[in-house]
C-alpha cells in the first residue's frame, strides 16, 4: 500500500523495540520514512534498526526513558540534528500494572502514568514546538479501547490511556492553526507481550475472543485477536497525507469489542 506524504520524512516512534511500536517502525521504514526508533531498551531497538539498515531502510536507534522530560528534550534535539526535522511522531511507549484498586501501590500508579500519560506529554511537547515553527506535522498517539471502557484490575492503565487520548485531542485543537494534525489509534486486544501478560492459560486468546461475564468483558465480534500490523496500518493512514483533513479523531481498532462505543 502506498502512503502518500511519508517517503523521505523523519518519523519518531516511541516504544519502538517490540509489539505495536516495532510494527509501526517497520511499516514506516518500508514506506520510505527516515525512522528515529526510540525505546528504553537500547539494545533491542538498536538490533531492530540495524536489521532495517541492512535492508536499505533509513533508521537510527535512540535509548531514552520517555518519563524523563529532560532526556526527551535532549534526544529530540539530537534526532533533528542527525536526521532532519521531525514531521511524524507516533507515541506508542506504554506499560501495564495489573492489580485491584485496593492492592494497587502508589509506585505502580505513578509508573504507569509516568510512561503512558506523562511520556506522551513530554515527547509531544518537545516535538510539536519544532513542528509549529515549520507549520506542519502529524502526531498519532496509540491509546487503548480501555481508555473508554472500564477494565477489571487495570484502573491505572485505563486512566492513563484516557488521559493520553484527551491530551492528544487538546493538542490537536491548539495546533490546528499550525497545520499539525493530532489523532489517536485505540487498539483492543492485540497479540503483544503486554497482552500475553493478561493470559492465565493456553486458552487465553479464545477466552478474550469469547468474552467473560465474570470480568464484565465483551468478546470480539470479528472473532480474532488483532496483530500489531493491524494497528500499524491505521497509524500509517492517519500519519499520511491521505488523512490530511482528519484531526482529533480517536480511531478504535478492536474488532468490535466495544460495540462501537
Amino acid at each position: 500500500m502506498e502512503h502518500a506524504g511519508i517517503k523521505g520524512k523523519v518519523a519518531l516512534v516511541t516504544g519502538a523495540a517490540q509489539g505495536i511500536g516495532e510494527a509501526v517502525v517497520r511499516a514506516l521504514a518500508e514506506a520510505g520514512a527516515i525512522v528515529a526508533a526510540v525505546d528504553l531498551n537500547g539494545e533491542a531497538v538498536a538490533s531492530l534498526t540495524n536489521e532495517l539498515l541492512t535492508r536499505g531502510s533509513q533508521a537510527a536507534a535512540f535509548a531514552v526513558d520517555v518519563a524523563d522530560s529532560r532526556a526527551v528534550e535532549a534526544v529530540v534535539g539530537r534526532i533533528e540534528q542527525m536526521l532532519g526535522p521531525i514531521e511524524i511522531l507516533v507515541n506508542v511507549a506504554g506499560i501495564l500494572r495489573i492489580a485491584s484498586v485496593e492492592e494497587l501501590r502508589d509506585e505502580d500508579w505513578a509508573a504507569v502514568f509516568a510512561v503512558n500519560a506523562n511520556g506522551v506529554f513530554h515527547v509531544s511537547r518537545s516535538v510539536v514546538k519544532r513542528m509549529a515553527l515549520r507549520q506542519s506535522g502529524s502526531i498519532v498517539t496509540v491509546g487503548s479501547n480501555a481508555g473508554a471502557v472500564p477494565r477489571m484490575h487495570m484502573s491505572a492503565y485505563c486512566a492513563s490511556k484516557a488521559a493520553a487520548a484527551m491530551f492528544t485531542k487538546c493538542l490537536g485543537l491548539e495546533q490546528a492553526s499550525n497545520h499539525i494534525r493530532c489523532n489517536i489509534v485505540s487498539p483492543g486486544s492485540t497479540d503483544t507481550a503486554m497482552q500475553r501478560k493478561l493470559w492465565n492459560d493456553p486458552d487465553g486468546p479464545q477466552s478474550v475472543i469469547a468474552g467473560t461475564s465474570e470480568a464484565f468483558r465483551l468478546g470480539i465480534p470479528l472473532g480474532r485477536i488483532a496483530e500489531p500490523s493491524d494497528i500499524a496500518d491505521a497509524v500509517m493512514f492517519l500519519a499520511s497525507d491521505k488523512a490530511r483533513h482528519i484531526t482529533m479523531l480517536d480511531l478504535c481498532i478492536d474488532g468490535g469489542a466495544t460495540l462501537g462505543g
